[in-house]
C-alpha cells in the first residue's frame, strides 16, 4: 500500500508541468471567479509543492501572461504549418491570422471572457496581455515589412513606424467585438474582421490617404501665395 502511494505521488510529480499549472489556474479562476488567495493555497489544492510551481512561474501574473502569449504562438504555429500561407499577400495573411486566433480563443472562451471583460481600446495594456501584445506586434511587424517590400503597403515616413501599434489597437477592437458577439459560430465577428482588415489595408495601401497627404503638402507649400 505504501509503495502504491509513493508511486502515485511520483506520477503526480511527473505530470506537473507548465501546461498542467496553467490548466489548473484557469479552472480555479473560472470556478471561484477570482484569483487564488496565494500560491501556497493554490499548490495545496492541486497537490503540488510550491517549488513545483516556481520551477515554471514566479507569480500568477506570469501564469496569465504565458497563457495569453500561447494563444499568439499557437496561432502563428498553425499558420506556419500551412504550406499555402507563405504565398498569401500581407492582407490575406493578417485576415487568416485573425480567423485562426478566433478559433484558438474559442476553445478557451470562458477564460478569455473573464480576462477581457474590462479591457478597452482606449485604456492601457493590462499586465496579462503584455506578452500577448509583444508577440503580436513582433509577428505583425514582419507581415507589414513584407507588404512594404512588395508595394502592397505604402512607405510613409514617420507614419509607417506606428503601423504595428495601430494594428494592436485594431486587435483589441476585434477582441472586444468577439466578447460581445452572440451570433452562431461568431459569424458577426468574422464579418467585422473582414471589413475592418479591408479598411485598414485601404488606408495603409497606396491610394486615398496618399492623395490626401499630397494635397495637404500642396496646401502647406502654397499657403502663403
Amino acid at each position: 500500500m505504501e509503495a502504491t502511494k509513493k508511486k502515485t505521488k511520483a506520477q503526480k510529480q511527473e505530470s506537473i508541468n507548465a501546461g498542467a499549472i496553467k490548466s489548473a489556474y484557469k479552472t480555479y479562476l473560472l470556478t471561484e471567479g477570482k484569483k487564488p488567495v496565494s500560491i501556497f493555497s493554490f499548490c495545496k489544492d492541486n497537490e503540488m509543492a510550491e517549488t513545483d510551481f516556481y520551477n515554471f512561474f514566479g507569480s500568477f501574473e506570469a501564469v496569465e501572461k504565458s497563457i495569453w502569449e500561447s494563444y499568439i504562438l499557437d496561432t502563428t504555429s498553425r499558420l506556419s504549418a500551412d504550406k499555402d500561407f507563405a504565398a498569401f499577400t500581407s492582407r490575406e495573411k493578417l485576415l487568416t491570422f485573425y480567423f485562426s486566433l478566433a478559433e484558438v480563443l474559442k476553445t478557451d472562451r470562458s477564460f478569455a471572457l473573464h480576462q477581457l471583460q474590462n479591457v478597452k481600446v482606449t485604456a492601457g495594456t493590462p499586465a496579462f496581455l503584455k506578452s500577448f501584445k509583444a508577440a503580436f506586434e513582433d509577428w505583425v511587424e514582419g507581415i507589414l515589412n513584407e507588404g512594404k517590400a512588395t508595394g502592397e503597403i505604402a512607405k510613409r515616413p514617420f507614419i509607417e513606424d506606428r503601423y504595428s501599434s495601430v494594428f494592436w489597437i485594431h486587435l483589441v477592437f476585434v477582441l472586444n467585438f468577439w466578447t460581445r458577439d452572440d451570433s452562431p459560430n461568431f459569424e458577426k465577428t468574422d464579418v467585422a474582421i473582414e471589413k475592418s482588415v479591408a479598411l485598414a489595408f485601404d488606408l495603409i495601401g497606396k491610394g486615398v490617404l496618399d492623395n490626401a497627404l499630397d494635397f495637404g503638402k500642396f496646401l502647406y507649400q502654397h499657403s502663403k501665395l
